[in-house]
């Protein structure tokens, strides 16, 4: 399908599109995953790419900014031929994208990052004193002014990281920038800070392609917005008027219940128990009960300590001090304290974590999606001492199912599907785990609309099984759907624990600025 579109932003100082893709079609193993995708981008203008977890998206900015080549179609760049044959040779011709996953070293400075392929030298020598006034500089654009340039990026959590690499990525030459769901881990103020630099790079002629599956971000930033389906692009439209219904509809090609929001349900008996739970000033004197059947959502902006909490309470990280009391079914009262805490207890004990990093920490991704879903459950897969494949592969099956994994099937390796999917990867490994309590950080991070619908169900199944679950999100939309309480982290404490009714988004904003 050809489409083209023109910008109300356009340059007045040329009438060229800046970027124009004509025909694109891309295969990976006689397997097509676009096909004559044709589309023209025009200076000063934000276009929305939308779509399913697997409809092409990253495929199409990977081959735009070097990362892959076309198999067939061309590319023009300022009416030029385009055919960057690495990331770093589009760059250098204005062309950068921010992935979803973050291309940082972590044993570098957030400075060196920043300043990464143009370090400041002096007769052969690093000059510190330019290098960080430089890179002051960049953070201030994103509203990073609290950020030590100095920090390893090893020390800062995920959002920050994220925040970190769009900073990195503002240089003088830029002409056209890709953003892959840029606020999948930002609160609604640092998203804010992003949105305030986008509107100037707008004005400054830059184009800007924004991939998201947010769609009331979508609506409030973007000129244009088009739709891919299959690796097809199905619709090129004006944003303004554009409804979010009818954007869902056209993404999955069916009606989607997103978000809805859900009945109180009655509070079980107590699940977990954790008392004045600490670790230096991430995590400080934090106490609360969770109950069975119960979804404790936890807010906060970037920093407040979310993660590091229910790192915390999987013993991913070691506690200062404090008590965790795990009520099991039948069971007496299990009380752990930090000097024994680790994830194999906690497993044992039977807690779940869905991580916020998925590549670093959740999966195996040169392994299949049935060794990822398989790993914590050989119980299940194994006969005789040994892993039954037939039984690894209809096991992965159910849930490639349930979860509308989009695969060629359980023997593909994780590494060469899509973030979204790679996050059901995850997800599915724990649901079929079947534990009594799961803490769930950032679960829905770039998936699609479509299928966190599906992992609402299963969430509100579980609860519904007497299940008791922790879900950390920088999304309160998505807090305040599927939430019965919202406990509020702000630096390092619990500041303020909403029952369903009692809150209000505004109220959740201004407990997570409390100054703790």
């Amino acid at each position: 399908m050809t489409v083209s579109f023109a910008s109300s932003n356009m340059s007045t100082n040329s009438t060229l599109p800046v970027l124009h893709l004509k025909a694109i079609s891309k295969s990976y193993a006689q397997t097509l995953v676009l096909e004559d995708i044709t589309l023209s981008l025009r200076r000063g203008e934000v276009l929305a790419l939308t779509g399913e977890n697997g409809a092409g998206k990253s495929t199409v900015s990977k081959i735009i900014c070097g990362l892959t080549s076309a198999s067939s179609g061309s590319l023009l760049l300022n009416g030029q031929t385009y055919t960057p044959s690495s990331r770093r040779d589009a760059e250098a011709q204005g062309v950068r994208m921010v992935l979803q996953e973050l291309g940082l070293i972590p044993t570098l400075t957030v400075a060196e990052n920043l300043l990464m392929g143009h370090l400041p030298h002096h007769l052969g020598w690093l000059d510190k004193t330019v290098l960080r006034e430089r890179a002051v500089q960049q953070l201030n654009k994103m509203g990073l002014e609290q950020l030590n340039p100095d920090t390893l990026v090893s020390e800062l959590g995920i959002g920050q990281q994220q925040m970190v690499e769009i900073a990195r990525n503002l240089q003088d030459n830029l002409q056209v920038l890709i953003l892959d769901e840029p606020t999948a881990m930002l609160t609604p103020r640092e998203s804010t800070h992003l949105f305030q630099q986008i509107a100037e790079l707008k004005a400054k002629g830059v184009a800007i392609i924004y991939v998201s599956h947010r769609l009331e971000e979508l609506q409030k930033i973007a000129d244009t917005v088009a739709v891919l389906r299959d690796g097809h692009l199905v619709d090129v439209r004006p944003m303004a008027g554009v409804q979010e219904k009818d954007l869902v509809q056209r993404m999955v090609g069916r009606e989607v219940d997103d978000l809805n929001t859900q009945a109180a349900r009655p509070q079980g008996s107590i699940a977990l128990q954790v008392e004045q739970l600490s670790r230096a000033k991430a995590v400080r004197s934090v106490s609360f009960a969770l109950h069975h059947g119960e979804i404790l959502g936890i807010a906060g902006l970037v920093g407040s300590g979310r993660t590091e909490l229910v790192r915390l309470l999987f013993g991913a990280d070691k506690a200062d001090s404090g008590k965790l009391h795990i009520h099991r079914h039948h069971k007496p009262v299990l009380t752990i304290t930090p000097n024994w805490v680790n994830p194999l207890t906690a497993i044992q004990a039977g807690l779940g974590l869905v991580t916020e990093d998925r590549k670093s920490q959740g999966l195996l991704l040169p392994q299949s999606i049935a060794h990822n879903i398989s790993l914590g459950n050989t119980a299940r897969i194994t006969m005789g001492g040994f892993v039954a494949r037939v039984r690894e592969k209809l096991l992965a099956s159910k849930w490639i199912k349930a979860l509308a994994i989009r695969s060629f099937g359980a023997e593909q390796a994780v590494a060469t599907l899509s973030g979204g999917n790679q996050q059901k990867v995850v997800f599915a490994r724990w649901l079929e785990k079947d534990c009594d309590i799961l803490l769930l950080d950032e679960p829905t991070r770039g998936v699609d609309v479509g299928a966190r619908s599906d992992i609402y169900a299963q969430i509100n199944q579980m609860a519904s099984e007497g299940k008791a679950i922790v879900m950390v999100s920088s999304d309160l939309r998505e807090l305040m759907a599927v939430s019965d309480r919202i406990g509020v982290m702000s630096m390092g404490r619990l500041v303020a624990l909403f029952k369903r009714g009692e809150w209000t988004e505004q109220a959740l904003l201004e407990a997570a600025f409390t100054q703790a």
